[in-house]
C-alpha cells in the first residue's frame, strides 16, 4: 500500500530511509460522540503523508448501519488528522450505544492502516434509559443528565430547564422510587425465603438501601450479590408472627422520606404448605425416576430440597399443587425410605414414603427383526417394566445413536417401535444389518442399556416402483391399484414375518393385501386425481397420483333431469345396471385378491403338505424291493433298455447296487409323497385328473367340493386285533375307498402280495348288526340325461368315523346291477376301465375313454364329465377356475415335493452318497467315451457332455424314475405316473447343455422347475467332473468287476420270470407285433 501510495510522488520528494516506517492511525480512548451533536473527532497518528499538488485530501469514512457516511478531514502534521464538524444519527431507540467503523482515506481511495482498530461510538442519552435512575448509572463519560422538568435523559446543553441531575453532583438522588414486580408473592413465616424486588430509582449504591426493606412488617435483609443499582433488590425474609399474614412491601432509599419511598401495590402473603402424596411411589434401585410430590402451596418461597431418606431429589420444577424431582441412585439397596420436603427454613411436617425395588430386567424380543427405518413392533418381555416412566428402546451403529418410544402394557410385558438404524440412504443395499450396540434406556438403569442376549437384525427398507413412467395412473372407479416393490415381507426366521402396510388414497385408507412383490389396495369410493401415500415403519413413500375417471354415462344433473321427467321406472332401471357393475368389479376383485393370497399360501400348503406326508406315510415303512429276477424282466419289456453287447447288463449292476443302497430310498420317498399328495384331493376315477397335480393334463380344473372322514377298518386278517383308522375323501368311489382300505392295512407289504380291491367288498356296518355293501355301481346309481356317476360315499350318506370292514366279494339282492339299466357286457367294460386305470403294468399316463355302453347308450363318469360329451365347456364362469388360480395348485404340489426331487438328483448326481461308492462299470464308461472323443479330434465339451448323458442318466436314469415300478413291488396309478413323468423331464432337461429357454407359450411342466434347472444342472457338470477326476479303471479291472458281479447275482436270476414277463408284454401288444410282422414280410 505504501508503494502504491508513493507512485504519484516525485522521485526528489521522496526520501527512503531505514528510519521510515508505514502511516498508520495511533491507539486512542474510546471516542465518544453523540448523536445530533457537532463535533469533531480528533485522531493521533504517524507517518502521515503530505498531500501533493492535484492530489485529494484526507476523509474520514463511517459506516453507520450500512450507510457509509464521509467527512472532510484535516491534516495537522504527520502526527494529527482531525474529521471536520459535523453531526452524526443512528436510527431506534433500542440501541444506546452504537459502535461504528472508521477508516481514514487519502487521495480519494488510499487508506491509512488502522491497527487498533479505534472505532467511534455513537451514543443516545435516552435510548433505554427512560427513568431518573437508569439515566443517572449511564457511564459517566456520555455526560447525560436527568432533566427533572422535562422527565427524561439528555446532554445538558439540551435540557431547557435549570433543574438537571448529574451522577457527581450534589442532588444526585432520584426522586419517587417505584415497585414493578415482586417475586415470590408467598413465602413461610419460618422465614428464609429471598424475596426479588424490581422497580424504578431503588437507590444508585447498595448502602442506601440497606436495613431499609421490610416485607409484611418483616425485616428483609438486603443481599449485596443481588442487588442492581435501581432496578432490583433481593433480600432475605426474617422470621414471621403467627399473627402476621400479608403485608405491603415497602423500601426506603437513603432515607424514610416520602419523596423517597416506595410501596408496592400487591400484598405478600405467608403460608403454610402442605403434603398430600406422591407418585410414583416406587422406582428402580438404580435411581432416575421423576416423582411429583402434591399437595398445596408449594410454589411458596424461594428454595425447596426434597430428600429420600439422606439423599437428595434432583429439583425439576413446581406449582402451587405440585413438585417434581427426580430419584438418584439409592445408597441402601431395597427398600422404603422417608421423603422430607424443605421450603427455605420451613420443614413440611408430614412424612411420605418412597419404596426402592430391584430394576427390571428383559428376558425376551420378539420378533428379533426390523427394517432400516424402524418404527416396527417389537415386543419386550421382562420383570419389573411398569416401574419405568419414559421406556425408550436404542440402536448405535457407526457412532450415531437412535431413540425410539416403549410403551408398557403390565409389568412383565411392553411394546417398543423399533429405532431406525442410521445407515444413509445412499449406503443402504439388500444385506442383512446388525447394530453396533442394542438395548434400553430404563430411566436411570445402567445394565440394559446394551442389552446382549439378542441377535437383533435390520433388514433392507421396503422399496416401492413408481405407478407409471409419467407418475399418473388412469383408472375406473372401484379398480384395484397394485404397489409393485422389492422387500415386502423380510424373510426373518419362522416365514411368518409381517409389515404393518397403509396405504392412502388422497386422505382415505384403502385395504390391502401383501405378498412378497406387490401390494393390492382396494381403492375407496373416489374420483379425480389423488397422491398415492405408502407408510410402512419409518418408510414414507408416494409412488405418484392415480386419476380416478368416472365412467358414469350420465351427469350428476343429467340423472337428477332424468328422474324427476321419467319417473320411477327409469330410476329402477338405474338402480339395477349399478348394481350390477358393482356386483362385477367385486367379483373381479375378489379373484384378484385370491390370486394373491393364494401366493402367500402356497409356501404354508407345502410345509403342512410334507408333514402331513411324513405323519401318514414315512412312519414304519420299508422299501418294497423287487428281486433281481423282478427287476431285470421289468426292464426288459422296455426296448429303450436294450442294446447290444454287456454294457446293459453292466449298468444294471450298476443300477440296482446303486437303487438298492442309496438311490432306493429317495426314489420311493418321491413315490410314497407324490402318491399322498394327490391322495389329499379328490382324484377323478375315470379320467385320472386330481385336485393336486405335477401335470396340467391331469388336473382337475373344476371345484369340487369334499369333506375328508376318518373311517375305522377292521383288519380283515385278524377281526380281533384293533381297528385301523383310514383318511378317505366323501367324494371317493368305493374303489378308491377300497384301495385306501388296502394301502392302510398292508402299508408295509409288498403289492403283489396284497389282496385286490377287486377281489373285496366294502361292508358299512351301522351298529345293531346292520351291514350294507358298498358298490360303485348298484340299483341306486343315479342316472340323468344318459349320464352315469359312480357311487361315492356322500351317496350313501356314510359319516364321519364309520365303522367298515373288508369282506370277500359277493352279490347281494341290494347291490346287484340292475340290468334293464346296466347291461353286464356294460359292467364289464367298466370293470376293465377300473382295473386298466390302475394297473401295475401300465408304462405310460393313458386317460381311459369313456365311450357310451353299446346298448344302453349309458356314459359313466365321477367328478367331472368329459369335455367332449359333456354340456359344460372350458370357460363357462361359473364351473372353472381361471387358469392363474388352478395353475397356482401346481406351484404349491411343486413345493410339497421340492425336497423329494431334490433329495433323489443329489443322490443320483453324486459319486459317493452316504457311503456308497461309484461302480467301476461307470467309471470305465466314461473314461472309454473321453478316449473315443480324444480319438476322433471332438474336443467341444458340449458333444461329450451329451454322450455320457445319453449313455447313463436319459438311457437308465429316466426310465428307472418313470417307473419305479420296474424296481418296487408297487401299485403306479395314471395320476402318479403323469407326476413322474414330469419328474422325469426335469431330469431331462438337467442333463442338457442347450440353453433353458421359456416364455409365455412353454409347457407348464418346463415352467414349474425353471428356477431350479440350472442348480441340477451344476449338480451334473460337477458329478462327470467327480467321475474324471477318479483313477483309471484298467481292462483287467473291469473284466474281473463284471466276473464278480456275475457270479454274486447268478442264483437270483430266474429264466422262467423274465419268458413269463415277455410273454406277457408280447400278449398285450400281439396286433401291434403282428401288423409289424405283416408290414415287414410284404
Amino acid at each position: 500500500m505504501l508503494i502504491s501510495s508513493f507512485k504519484s510522488f516525485p522521485k526528489a520528494a521522496i526520501k527512503v530511509t531505514w528510519e521510515y516506517e508505514c502511516p498508520q492511525l495511533l491507539p486512542a480512548d474510546k471516542i465518544l460522540v453523540p448523536v445530533e451533536v457537532v463535533k469533531p473527532v480528533t485522531l493521533r497518528a504517524k507517518n502521515l503523508p503530505q498531500p501533493q499538488s492535484g492530489q485529494r485530501g484526507y476523509e474520514c469514512v463511517l459506516n453507520i448501519q450500512g450507510v457509509e457516511k464521509r467527512v472532510p478531514a484535516l491534516r495537522f502534521n504527520s502526527s494529527s488528522v482531525q474529521c471536520q464538524n459535523t453531526s452524526y444519527l443512528y436510527e431506534g431507540m433500542e440501541i444506546s450505544s452504537l459502535p461504528v467503523d472508521l477508516m481514514v482515506v487519502w487521495n480519494g481511495d488510499f487508506s491509512i492502516d488502522n491497527p487498533a482498530n479505534n472505532k467511534v461510538h455513537l451514543y443516545k442519552c435516552g435510548a433505554m434509559r427512560e427513568s431518573c435512575g437508569m439515566c443517572l448509572k449511564a457511564d459517566p463519560h456520555f455526560g447525560c443528565g436527568w432533566c427533572k422538568g422535562e422527565d427524561r435523559c439528555t446532554l445538558k446543553q439540551h435540557c431547557l430547564l435549570p433543574e438537571w441531575l448529574e451522577y457527581s453532583g450534589m442532588n444526585s438522588k432520584c426522586t419517587n422510587p417505584k415497585i414493578t414486580e415482586i417475586t415470590p408473592l408467598t413465602g413461610p413465616r419460618e422465614g428464609g425465603t429471598r424475596v426479588t424486588i424490581r422497580g424504578e430509582n431503588l437507590g444508585l449504591e447498595f448502602k442506601e438501601i440497606v436495613a431499609h426493606v421490610k416485607v409484611a412488617e418483616v425485616e428483609c435483609t438486603p443481599v449485596p450479590e443481588g442487588y442492581i443499582p435501581a432496578e432490583q433488590i433481593v433480600c432475605e425474609m426474617g422470621r414471621a408472627e403467627h399473627s402476621q399474614y400479608a403485608g405491603y412491601v415497602e423500601v426506603c432509599v437513603g432515607e424514610c422520606r416520602p419523596e423517597f419511598m416506595a410501596r408496592s401495590y400487591h400484598l405478600y402473603y405467608f403460608v403454610v404448605p402442605n403434603l398430600l402424596e406422591l407418585k410414583p411411589s416406587r422406582g428402580p434401585v438404580s435411581g432416575g425416576t421423576t416423582v411429583t410430590i402434591t399437595g398445596s402451596n408449594l410454589d411458596a418461597g424461594s428454595n425447596v430440597s426434597i430428600t429420600f431418606k439422606d439423599q437428595m431429589c434432583v429439583y425439576h420444577r413446581r406449582a402451587a399443587k405440585a413438585i417434581v424431582c427426580k430419584s438418584l441412585a439409592s445408597q441402601h439397596g431395597y427398600g422404603n425410605v422417608t421423603v422430607s420436603v424443605r421450603v427455605d427454613r420451613a420443614r413440611i411436617q408430614k412424612e411420605l414414603q418412597y419404596e426402592f425395588v430391584e430394576d427390571p430386567t428383559i428376558s425376551k424380543l420378539e420378533p428379533e427383526w426390523s427394517i432400516i427405518s424402524g418404527s416396527t413392533p417389537v415386543t419386550v418381555s421382562g420383570t419389573n417394566l411398569d416401574i419405568i416412566q419414559n421406556p425408550l428402546i436404542r440402536a448405535k451403529y457407526n457412532g450415531v445413536e437412535t431413540l425410539n418410544t416403549c410403551e408398557v402394557l403390565d409389568p412383565s410385558t411392553m411394546i417398543c417401535q423399533a429405532p431406525e438404524l442410521a445407515v444413509s440412504s445412499n449406503h443402504q443395499s439388500d444385506i442383512v444389518e446388525r447394530p453396533d450396540e442394542f438395548g434400553f434406556i430404563l430411566d436411570n438403569v445402567q445394565t440394559l442399556l446394551v442389552f446382549n442376549n439378542t441377535n437383533f437384525i435390520y433388514y433392507p427398507n421396503p422399496t416401492f416402483e413408481h405407478l407409471s413412467p409419467s407418475g399418473v395412473l388412469e383408472l375406473k372407479p372401484g379398480s384395484p391399484i397394485i404397489l409393485k416393490g422389492r422387500n415386502l415381507l423380510p424373510p426373518a426366521p419362522g416365514g411368518n414375518a409381517r409389515l404393518n402396510y397403509t396405504v392412502l388414497i388422497g386422505e382415505k385408507p384403502c385395504t390391502l393385501t401383501v405378498s412378497e412383490t406387490q401390494l393390492l389396495c382396494e381403492s375407496p369410493n373416489l374420483t379425480g386425481r389423488h397422491k398415492v401415500l405408502v407408510r410402512v415403519g419409518g418408510v414414507e413413500f408416494s409412488p405418484g397420483v392415480v386419476h380416478i375417471a368416472s365412467d358414469s354415462p350420465l351427469s350428476h344433473t343429467a340423472i337428477v333431469s332424468i328422474a324427476g321427467a321419467g319417473g320411477l321406472l327409469i330410476i329402477f332401471i338405474v338402480v339395477v345396471l349399478i348394481a350390477y357393475k358393482r356386483k362385477s368389479r367385486e367379483s373381479d376383485l375378489t379373484l384378484k385378491r385370491l390370486q394373491m393370497q393364494m401366493d402367500n399360501l402356497e409356501s404354508r400348503v407345502a410345509l403342512e403338505c410334507k408333514e402331513a406326508i411324513g405323519q401318514d406315510y414315512f412312519v414304519g415303512s420299508r422299501v418294497p424291493m423287487c428281486s433281481l429276477s423282478c427287476k431285470s424282466s421289468k426292464i426288459l419289456q422296455d426296448p429303450g433298455f436294450y442294446t447290444e453287447g454287456s454294457w446293459p447288463f453292466a449298468v444294471l449292476n450298476f443300477t440296482v447296487e446303486r437303487m438298492g443302497e442309496c438311490a432306493g430310498e429317495p426314489l420311493f420317498s418321491l413315490f410314497c409323497a407324490i402318491k399322498q399328495q394327490m391322495e389329499k384331493g379328490p382324484i377323478d376315477s375315470i379320467t385320472g385328473e386330481a385336485r393336486y397335480s405335477l401335470s396340467e393334463d391331469k388336473l382337475i380344473r373344476q371345484q369340487i367340493d369334499y369333506k375328508t372322514l376318518l373311517v375305522n377298518c377292521i383288519n380283515p386278517d385278524n377281526e380281533k386285533s384293533p381297528e385301523i383308522p383310514v383318511k378317505i375323501l366323501n367324494c371317493d368311489t368305493i374303489t378308491q375307498v377300497k384301495e385306501k382300505i388296502l394301502d392302510a392295512i398292508y402299508k408295509n407289504v409288498p403289492y403283489s402280495h396284497r389282496q385286490k380291491a377287486a377281489d373285496m367288498d366294502l361292508e358299512w356296518r351301522q351298529g345293531r348288526g346292520a351291514r350294507v355293501i358298498l358298490q360303485d355301481e348298484d340299483v341306486t346309481t343315479k342316472i340323468e340325461n344318459d349320464w352315469k356317476r359312480l357311487n361315492m360315499l356322500t351317496h350313501y350318506q356314510v359319516p364321519d368315523s364309520s365303522l367298515v370292514a373288508l369282506v370277500p366279494k359277493q352279490v347281494t339282492a341290494y347291490n346287484a346291477v340292475n340290468n334293464s339299466t346296466v347291461s353286464r357286457t356294460s359292467a364289464s367294460k367298466y370293470e376293465n376301465v377300473i382295473r386298466y386305470t390302475g394297473s401295475p403294468d401300465s408304462l405310460r399316463s393313458r386317460t381311459p375313454m369313456i365311450t357310451p355302453d353299446l346298448e344302453s347308450g349309458v356314459k359313466v363318469w365321477h367328478l367331472v364329465k368329459n369335455h367332449e360329451h359333456g354340456d359344460q365347456k372350458e370357460g363357462d364362469r361359473g364351473s372353472k377356475m381361471v387358469s392363474e388360480i388352478y395353475l397356482t395348485r401346481l406351484l404349491a404340489t411343486k413345493g410339497t415335493l421340492q425336497k423329494f426331487v431334490d433329495d433323489l438328483f443329489e443322490t443320483i448326481f453324486s459319486t459317493a452318497h452316504r457311503g456308497s461308492a461309484l461302480p467301476l462299470a461307470i467309471k470305465y464308461m466314461f473314461d472309454f467315451l473321453d478316449e473315443q472323443a480324444d480319438k476322433h479330434c471332438i474336443h467341444d465339451p458340449h458333444v461329450r457332455h451329451t454322450w455320457k448323458s445319453n449313455c447313463l442318466p436319459l438311457r437308465f436314469w429316466v426310465n428307472v424314475i418313470k417307473n419305479p415300478q420296474f424296481v418296487f413291488d408297487i401299485h403306479k396309478s395314471s395320476i402318479t405316473d403323469a407326476c413322474l413323468s414330469v419328474v422325469a423331464q426335469t431330469f431331462m432337461d438337467s442333463c442338457s447343455t442347450s440353453e433353458h429357454r421359456l416364455g409365455k407359450d412353454s409347457p407348464s411342466n418346463k415352467l414349474l422347475y425353471a428356477k431350479d434347472i440350472p442348480s441340477y444342472k451344476n449338480w451334473v457338470e460337477r458329478y462327470y467332473l467327480d467321475i474324471g477326476k477318479m483313477p483309471i479303471i484298467s481292462d483287467q479291472d473291469m473284466n474281473a468287476y463284471l466276473a464278480e458281479q456275475s457270479r454274486m447275482h447268478m442264483n437270483e436270476f430266474n429264466t422262467m420270470s423274465s419268458l413269463s414277463e415277455i410273454y406277457s408284454y408280447v400278449g398285450k401288444y400281439s396286433e401291434e407285433f403282428f401288423a409289424f410282422a405283416l408290414n415287414y414280410v410284404n
